[in-house]
């Protein structure tokens, strides 16, 4: 059976994600089946890390599934979690639904990400699914979009529609946040920003492959929205000086062939196909 075309990828994790990695290698009732490359991973990495949960890391190739993986999660998906339970071990996959597990699984593992109140607690909720909904889905348009034999305006003015429509689901999620922050709900860090952390930190790719780039204002050219991108700005530079962040994050250059991939609209994953197709996230 032929390779899958996106399996040739570096094979695991570099720089401080390797160090952090190799923390991770001994045995725990807590697995995190994992790519590293993967944002939907990182997100369940970042609140494990946040934690301080005990956790075994164990990297696998998604497009090379082993069969530790597919008995846990009949789709070869990452992230994957087998969670401890008796007689033998319970699989959880699906990232937003993992990071709600371990917020529920161990409450004694602080920081806390969902507010005590419920009604904040559902409005968390709401701009969490608000990222997976609207935000990725529009990320990932941006990225694959291609001219289709466009050229000159025609060309320019469907990328700036895409652009366009990225960046106005970044505004209205911003001015949601909490006015002072810097994080969304406020001076901690919790689950609406770790759902889309791994996308903001991966904001480069547009820079890189995305002709205009991606396209947010600079310091005070925001015009009428210059209130909103200030916001936005500080939010994004304490998420960037996460510890968790950094230690999450692969060398640079091994990101650069998968993301091309990506741009050029050749990506074969999941969501890769699903953007395509005109769907959301699978």
């Amino acid at each position: 059976m032929p390779a899958h075309p996106d399996s040739n990828l570096y094979p695991e994790a570099s720089g401080p994600a390797k160090v952090l990695v190799n923390q991770h290698r001994a045995e725990q009732p807590l697995k995190l089946y994992a790519g590293w490359f993967c944002p939907f991973v990182q997100r369940v990495w970042l609140a494990l890390e946040e934690k301080k949960i005990p956790y075994e890391y164990i990297e696998v190739n998604p497009y090379n599934k082993p069969e530790s993986l597919l008995t846990l999660n009949p789709r070869g998906l990452v992230p994957t979690l087998s969670t401890p339970a008796d007689p033998h071990p319970r699989p959880l996959y699906e990232s937003t639904v993992i990071l709600e597990y371990l917020e529920e699984a161990y409450p004694d593992h602080k920081p806390r990400f969902l507010p005590e109140d419920a009604y904040e607690r559902a409005r968390a909720r709401i701009w969490i699914d608000y990222v997976t909904s609207r935000i990725i889905p529009s990320f990932h348009r941006f990225l694959q979009y291609q001219s289709a034999g466009s050229s000159g305006q025609n060309a320019d003015a469907g990328l700036n529609e895409a652009r366009q429509e990225f960046l106005n689901h970044l505004k209205a999620w911003t001015k949601e946040m909490h006015t002072d922050g810097p994080f969304f709900l406020g001076e901690d860090i919790s689950l609406p920003d770790l759902v889309l952390a791994p996308w903001v930190v991966r904001l480069w790719v547009f820079d890189e492959f995305k002709s205009g780039g991606l396209g947010v204002p600079r310091e005070g050219e925001g015009g009428s929205d210059e209130g909103i991108w200030s916001r936005w700005r500080t939010w994004l530079a304490a998420v960037e000086s996460r510890r968790s962040i950094k230690e999450t994050t692969s060398d640079l250059p091994h990101y650069l062939p998968i993301y091309k991939r990506y741009a050029d609209n050749a990506a074969q994953s999941e969501l890769a196909k699903a953007t395509r197709a005109g769907r959301g996230v699978p």
